[in-house]
């Protein structure tokens, strides 16, 4: 069975939380699942989230993801209880430990152990979320004497987490209710499986009770030249401005020289000779772009990978609001 096509909100600052609502709104009607959104240094997802919940009837909606750092767990597992409220039901909870550019430079805080810190946090949401007084004894979090002052969800909201080592995927699989992943290849994405399956054995899961859900980035335009300089864009600022996390996992994934070359040019202020660096060859294996016909056979190879359960289609961060619609409805569900 092919995977679920959901839509991962952008990630770019738009001009107006409509939208945001608008492209959610927009994604339901064209038959999408689940609508995404993430959180970095523009605006907070929870209000947005709302929004979408009120002008929606029947698409599910998450995180993808909030940070660890940012909020507390309790506060995490409040903002879930909420949205599972407001939402009717629809709610998963994305939640990862971004990276020390994101944490350190802009929330102030310590990266410490991030593999612990989302253990824990994991942990310490689904205290809160089941209505039970919370007792938990960490390494960052110890908490007692509290649980919520409302009704818990009957339904408590899935908890997901984000990773792209193997350590990190293996910790979605054994602790989370799912793993979300970016920036790989087929081969790429095959080769973490194992290690999402292997999370699920060591926890004594099933992992077909798991989700594996993938953010891959599109864009569809009649002008499929501007397309791929929109995805060829948005992957040089991945790599070469977004510390060592990204850059790493390239490397593992046998692109180790390219993605050197393009983070030296990047530091170097060589843009030009950033965007010269990233091969046509990595471009396609990274995800989805050109053409709309194009771009929905670029996609295929990635539903193909055995146990991946949703396909985020996301969008460049250059993308204007008017190509971000035109490449959802290139790569609708059909």
């Amino acid at each position: 069975m092919s995977p679920k096509r959901t839509v991962h909100l952008p990630v770019a600052s738009l001009d107006s939380v409509q939208e945001f609502v608008d492209i959610a709104v927009r994604a339901e009607e064209l038959g999408y699942e689940r609508a995404w959104i993430p959180e970095t240094w523009g605006r907070n997802v929870v209000p947005i989230l709302t929004r979408v919940a009120e002008e929606t009837s029947e698409m599910g909606l998450g995180t993808s993801i909030v940070n660890v750092y940012s909020r507390s767990p309790a506060l995490l597992g409040q903002t879930a209880v909420t949205l599972q409220e407001v939402s009717d039901g629809r709610m998963r909870l994305g939640i990862g430990p971004s990276g020390p550019i994101v944490v350190e430079g802009w929330h102030g805080a310590d990266f410490g152990n991030p593999l612990r810190r989302t253990r824990e946090s994991i942990d310490v949401i689904r205290q809160v979320v089941s209505g039970e007084e919370v007792d938990y004894e960490g390494e960052y979090f110890n908490l007692s004497g509290f649980r919520l002052r409302c009704d818990p969800p009957e339904e408590p909201p899935a908890v997901d987490a984000a990773g792209m080592g193997p350590k990190a995927v293996e910790l979605c699989g054994r602790f989370a209710d799912g793993w979300h992943a970016t920036l790989f290849t087929p081969d790429g994405l095959r080769e973490r499986m194992d290690d999402f399956r292997r999370g699920a054995d060591l926890g004594d899961r099933d992992v077909d009770d798991l989700t594996a859900t993938l953010s891959l980035g599109t864009c569809a335009l009649d002008d499929g030249d501007r397309a791929r300089r929109l995805a060829r864009e948005h992957l040089v600022f991945y790599v070469g401005a977004m510390g060592t996390y990204y850059r790493e996992s390239l490397s593992r994934q046998g692109f180790e020289e390219e993605a050197n070359e393009i983070a030296a040019k990047y530091a170097s202020g060589d843009r030009d000779g950033a965007m010269e660096a990233l091969p046509d060859e990595l471009l396609d294996e990274m995800g989805a772009s050109g053409t709309p016909e194009r771009a929905r056979e670029e996609l295929r190879k990635f539903e193909e990978v055995d146990g991946l359960d949703s396909l985020a289609v996301s969008f460049p961060r250059g993308a204007s609001f008017e190509e971000i619609d035109r490449t959802l409805a290139a790569l609708a569900p059909e």
